[in-house]
Parts: structure tokens; sequence; C-alpha cells
């Protein structure tokens, strides 16, 4: 049986948010293919998370202790470390996503608990893991010009991987604000694609 962590990083609601209606198709189908899994639902806009300070730096770099499971930005990295897969949802926004999403990762990237320094450099502790990033945007930017203008699925597989996480695919839903677009057949070839991968995630 394996772990689940769904991390949503989007104020709209389902019926307002097209990433979500891509995310939710794929944790419905990801449902009825692995019942026997758990997962588990993380709402960042929900979570009581803000931009570390220096207090908190102090608590992420000192010495990890079973107590500190409970620690309330320590807590999400013992979470995120025990999680199996990953599912992450959020949207574009200004060439990247949502601040409260980078926020997260920084309460996640804790030395000992989803990496570690080693006289090589750093490696990796969530090793044989996988994660997929579900995430719409109103123009294109996977495979035109604009592609080094994204930095939102970059930045994230490039972390993931730090993370040692190395099975990291990206479901998304673009040019949906363009002039003329069929926004429902964009987001429904989408969702057929996630309905696909959910099969073998």
């Amino acid at each position: 049986m394996a772990h689940v962590l769904y991390i949503k990083a989007n104020p709209k609601s389902i019926e307002h948010s097209r990433t979500f209606q891509l995310s939710e198709k794929f944790i419905e189908n990801y449902k009825n293919l692995h019942p026997e899994d758990t997962i588990t639902t993380l709402d960042l806009y929900k979570e009581p998370i803000h931009f570390l300070t220096f207090e908190d730096l102090n608590e992420i770099f000192g010495a990890k202790s079973e107590e500190k499971r409970n620690h309330p930005i320590l807590k999400y990295a013992y979470q995120f470390a025990e999680a199996d897969k990953y599912v992450v949802a959020a949207p574009m926004w200004n060439l990247s996503f949502p601040a409260v999403l980078k926020a997260y990762m920084d309460y996640v990237s804790v030395s000992g608990i989803t990496f570690q320094y080693t006289a090589n450099g750093p490696a990796g502790l969530c090793k044989n893991k996988k994660a997929v990033f579900l995430t719409t945007s109103g123009g294109e930017y996977s495979e035109t010009k604009n592609a080094d203008l994204e930095m939102g699925e970059r930045y994230l597989r490039a972390l993931f991987c730090f993370f040692g996480i190395e099975n990291f695919q990206t479901i998304r839903a673009e040019n949906l604000d363009l002039q003329g677009a069929d926004v429902n057949d964009i987001l429904a070839k989408a969702k057929e694609r996630a309905k696909s991968l959910a099969d073998s995630f």
C-alpha cells in the first residue's frame, strides 16, 4: 500500500479552478485504480504556512529529534519524506506558481529529513519515489520559444530530483486564455492524459 501526498496550491475552488478540475480527475481515477492506497490532501491555502523567519531557520538547521515531528514547520518535512508518491496541483502564475507553494517547498527542504550533506555533496533521502505536477496556463510554455520563460515546472523538477525523486512527470493544459481557444477541448484532452498516467502512477 502506497501513501500519496496530494499538494494543492490555488486559492480557487474546484468550480473555478481549471487546475483542480485536472488534478481532481487524476485523483479520481487513481483512487479507482489503486483503492488500497492512502491519499492525504494538503491544501496549502488552508495551512498556517508563512515565509521563514530567522527563528524558523534555527529550528530547521538544528538537531532533529522525535519530538520535532510535531513542530509547526518540521512536521511538513517529515510528512513529505514519509510519502511514497506526490501529486502537485498548481496553476502558472507569472511564469511560475503561487508563492505559497514556494514557501511550502522551503518548509520541506530540510537537511536530515528530505536530503543530507555528505562528503561528496548533498544527497536526496527520498529515493525510489514518484511525482506528477498538474498545471494549467493561459499561453503555451512547454515547446515554443516561451519555454525558457517557464520557471515553475523546472523548479519543482529540479528540487524533487535534489530530494532523490527522479521520476517526475508533468500534465499540462495550455493556451486556455488565447482568443478563440476551445477551453473544454483542451481540458478534456489533458484529463485523458491524466487518466492514462493514473493507471501507471
